[in-house]
């Protein structure tokens, strides 16, 4: 992966000590989502389909630093909606830096520029942008034209500022190697974000286009080609190489759908941050009283293409774990990601 070393240090301090404890199920980041509002209505979206009343809402701090405390995952990915149109945002977000939690608040950027006064740079503290394609392709996939310029001055300002900036790229069949690749060394060279993210997307049952989501073969196929030439080590991209080896198809696993929890305004959301199967009120509930074995690819239909990130990079994060092998190999691609900072 290419978090800085420190993150690394401390997430696989946090891994070693769930596997002395003997942990089977503990998260690896929680999915914090304090509202579902947003100024956007991405078509690819199943987010913001809720009544008026819910999207009115906002959820107190207490009781989102609350939710990640019980949890005690070390990083927290704070989500919605549109979190910078909450308006305690920014405290939601010292609190949890004031506890060491590794925080990435995750946005479309509309509003980054006028929130950045809120905020202050830290090791602990990172802002995602969502950025889909470059220009042409970033704008009709958010259905909103001028969002992927100001997106990109609000992560220029933010580094000028000195704040670390990330992205979160999302594709569907409607793209091809050669967009991805554009869009990845725009980012990585151009912008130079500090990391990557990448996925393909989850076809959301409320997502206005249901036409668009990959299948499995068409994603394998997709970053089998995307990757080839070198790419995938030139790239800074946020994820461990068996993460990316599984989206090339070199190796195959199964879900890890407790790995990255989901808490929103309605409690801890079974089973994953994609699907919506009831909540409850504890994180102890989610793990104890789910019935994890009824999800994933051959027993659940909704998982059946699913080969998104926060599914999956949870099994390669532990597969990587537990071989010397794999870890030596995640340790020299972080080391190499740093110098190429």
């Amino acid at each position: 992966m290419a978090m800085p070393l420190r993150q690394t240090v401390r997430v696989s301090t946090y891994l070693m000590q769930q596997k002395l404890r003997r942990r089977e199920k503990f998260p690896l980041i929680v999915e914090l989502e304090p509202l579902f509002a947003c100024n956007l209505a991405c078509e690819g979206c199943g987010k913001i389909q809720h009544p008026a009343g819910v999207l009115k809402q906002r959820m107190p701090v207490a009781q989102a630093v609350g939710a990640v405390l019980e949890s005690g995952a070390p990083m927290v990915s704070i989500a919605g909606g549109e979190p910078l149109m909450h308006p305690q945002i920014d405290e939601i977000v010292r609190q949890l830096v004031a506890r060491r939690k590794y925080v990435f608040l995750c946005t479309n950027a509309l509003l980054m520029r006028k929130k950045l006064d809120k905020f202050t740079p830290s090791p602990y503290f990172t802002f995602t942008v969502h950025i889909d394609g470059l220009r042409e392709r970033h704008d009709a996939s958010v259905a909103k034209e001028g969002t992927f310029d100001e997106a990109v001055e609000a992560i220029k300002e933010a580094k000028r500022r000195g704040f670390r900036v990330t992205t979160n790229s999302t594709f569907f069949n409607t793209d091809t190697p050669q967009t991805i690749i554009d869009v990845l060394d725009y980012l990585n060279d151009e912008l130079q974000v500090d990391e990557m993210m990448i996925s393909p997307a989850f076809a959301y049952e409320k997502a206005p286009d249901q036409e668009h989501f990959l299948g499995v073969e068409q994603t394998r196929e997709l970053f089998r080609k995307t990757f080839a030439g070198g790419n995938r080590r030139r790239w800074r991209l946020n994820h461990s190489p068996l993460f990316l080896d599984f989206l090339e198809g070199k190796v195959d696993f199964e879900c890890t759908a407790w790995g990255i929890p989901n808490y929103s305004l309605f409690g801890w959301q079974r089973p994953c941050y994609l699907m919506a199967d009831g909540y409850v009120a504890t994180y102890r509930e989610l793990i104890e009283e789910t019935d994890w074995s009824k999800y994933g690819r051959g027993r659940d239909a909704r998982c059946a293409n699913c080969m998104a990130h926060c599914g999956y990079e949870p099994t390669a994060v532990l597969a990587t774990m537990g071989s010397l092998k794999e870890s030596l190999r995640a340790i020299t691609d972080t080391v190499g990601a740093n110098r190429r900072r």
